[in-house]
């Protein structure tokens, strides 16, 4: 399996992120060209040799003369689904977007459509995401996985007033993403938000580099100079053995209950969901004196166990919970969008040893498209899946 592995003792930048793709084979006529597709007015970049620290890096700068415009997800949206970077590419800078406006939504109260986009907005972050979208294609990336993330210190001047770093977008990102942090080596923001949507979306796993046949290195400098350390994204692409399914860790909470109506256990597994469930579910049981009642199970990550047990006592249904550690085989997944005559439709797909075996409409965009052109579920589930297909031919 063709791996990507991101070194970041220095942290992260989007820029830094595609320059090391670059420095590690991407071409950069065939970045620029696509690019272009974009139609961002007199949109060049700029790639050239530095040093940092003594190590040699490349440093990529996107510029487009007179470019200032603070965006919104719909109109970067637009932007990518009318250019010509590739369908992959453009279903996965759509759903990096998405997870920032999100993101950017709940910290400061608005609504998705209404967050208009500063740091993230600019020309060169939508060239920074983009990039790195067309590289990890161009490159044949099958799998990711990214080191400890280091995230600096000290304070940012943004948009929005002075910030601790990292910033709270890049905070959010992380902690869904559940990505180890490590702070410094230097009191200075590290982690941009754009470079930690970019690696929490595309990487599989976070931790130490497996054994692999090293195929190519590239170094992306940063645009600033530390004393002891070199500002440079390190990424090491080469061929790891391929297992059959990724392989983790979930955590399984399971309790009886026979003494709470239809509506408190329905209310329970909501919130349970809304807190980072991975899945909740009930199964029909019969309980001692030949009562009927259901035994409630929750899937999780280790990480959020104790908070699931909490809202599942709080909510009385229950007074021990039975918890253990299963190990899970899953496989390889991604989302992709498509265009079809009734909007554009995610599907998720799962891949075994590289190759797609699944292959599924996300409900809801299949939902809000059959209620606004008046269709069955089916025919736009049909429409969607024809379109995936026309695309991997």
């Amino acid at each position: 399996m063709k791996t990507a592995y991101f070194d970041c003792l220095a942290g992260c930048g989007g820029d830094m992120i595609v320059a090391a793709m670059i420095d590690a084979g991407l071409d950069a006529d065939f970045l620029q060209s696509r690019l272009d597709s974009l139609g961002i007015a007199d949109l060049k970049i700029k790639v050239e040799k530095v040093m940092r620290c003594g190590i040699s890096a490349l440093h990529f700068t996107p510029a487009a003369p007179g470019e200032h415009h603070h965006r919104k997800l719909s109109d970067i949206i637009e932007i990518v689904a009318q250019s010509d970077i590739g369908e992959s590419a453009k279903g996965h800078t759509a759903d990096i977007f998405r997870k920032l406006a999100e993101v950017e939504g709940r910290i400061h109260a608005k609504d998705v459509e209404a967050v208009c986009f500063h740091e993230v907005g600019a020309v060169d972050s939508i060239v920074d995401i983009v990039g790195a979208c067309v590289g990890f294609d161009a490159l044949g990336v099958e799998e990711v996985c990214c080191s400890a993330l280091s995230v600096g210190g000290g304070t940012i001047q943004s948009a929005h007033g002075l910030l601790p770093a990292p910033a709270p977008a890049t905070v959010e990102l992380l902690k869904e993403a559940n990505a180890p942090i490590v702070g410094g080596p230097v009191d200075s923001e590290l982690l941009t938000p754009t470079a930690a949507a970019i690696l929490t979306h595309f990487a599989g796993r976070f931790g130490a580099m497996g054994a692999m046949k090293v195929q190519a290195t590239g170094y992306g400098a940063g645009t600033r100079q530390f004393d002891d350390v070199p500002n440079v994204l390190r990424l090491i692409v080469g061929q790891t053995e391929e297992p059959g399914a990724d392989a983790d860790c979930v955590c399984v909470l399971e309790c009886n209950i026979d003494d709470a109506d239809g509506e408190t256990v329905g209310f329970a597994m909501d919130r349970l969901l809304d807190a980072g469930a991975l899945d909740v579910f009930t199964t029909a049981i019969g309980m001692k004196h030949n009562r009927p009642a259901v035994m409630l199970s929750v899937i999780s990550s280790p990480a959020k166990a104790s908070d699931l047990e909490r809202i599942i006592f709080s909510a009385g249904l229950t007074l021990g919970i039975r918890r253990q550690l299963i190990a899970r085989s899953r496989l390889a997944r991604q989302s992709v969008t498509v265009r079809t005559e009734f909007g554009s439709i995610r599907i998720k797909t799962g891949s075994l040893q590289g190759r797609v075996v699944s292959a599924k409409p996300e409900y809801a965009d299949c939902a809000e498209a059959a209620g606004k052109h008046g269709l069955s579920l089916k025919a736009v589930r049909k429409a969607a899946m024809e379109a995936f297909r026309q695309s991997t031919v």
